[in-house]
């Protein structure tokens, strides 16, 4: 999900509980704390051979060891996501992701599926990180173009 779509989600119900819940139904505690608001840049080179240019914003929650019952609301998120705004730069069309970590969800940055809302509580469906072979992907994409030969991953070539 863009860091836009997210935000206009949280900007439509602000005074909504703010709960983020992984694919099993596991929520982040009640109580957490917005503790770091990261953009990232990613130059990377594929198995192909190809580079990738992406960049990321990355949402960091912490839950503190003595936390209160409540979660935060959609505005708290806002006004500290706005205060950061002013502070470094963000791209509203940069990826989203959410990271953190404790005994129900191991510690990553986690893909946002999709953020719902009802009259009291937005949830934010959190989705684990998962590996692609970038080569592969773009050889299935275009299996019958010609492009294809400069994939590492053809059927007569183990990738890497």
């Amino acid at each position: 999900m863009k860091t836009s779509e997210f935000i206009s989600a949280l900007r439509a119900a602000p005074d909504n509980q703010l709960v983020f819940v992984d694919l099993h139904g596991h929520a982040v505690h009640s109580g957490y704390h917005l503790t770091e608001l990261k953009t990232a840049s990613f130059e990377t080179v594929d198995c192909g051979g190809r580079t990738n240019r992406w960049q990321e914003t990355i949402v960091q929650l912490g839950v503190p060891a003595d936390p209160d019952h409540e979660y935060m609301t959609a505005a708290k998120f806002l006004k500290i996501f706005d205060k950061v705004r002013g502070m470094i730069p963000l791209n509203f069309e940069a990826e989203i992701r959410v990271e953190y970590g404790d005994e129900n969800f191991f510690p990553s940055a986690y893909y946002v599926h999709s953020v719902g809302s009802d009259h009291t509580t937005t949830r934010v469906l959190l989705e684990p990180p998962r590996t692609t072979c970038k080569a592969r992907d773009r050889r299935m994409a275009t299996a019958e173009s010609s492009s294809a030969s400069d994939s590492c991953c053809l059927a007569a070539q183990p990738c890497c």
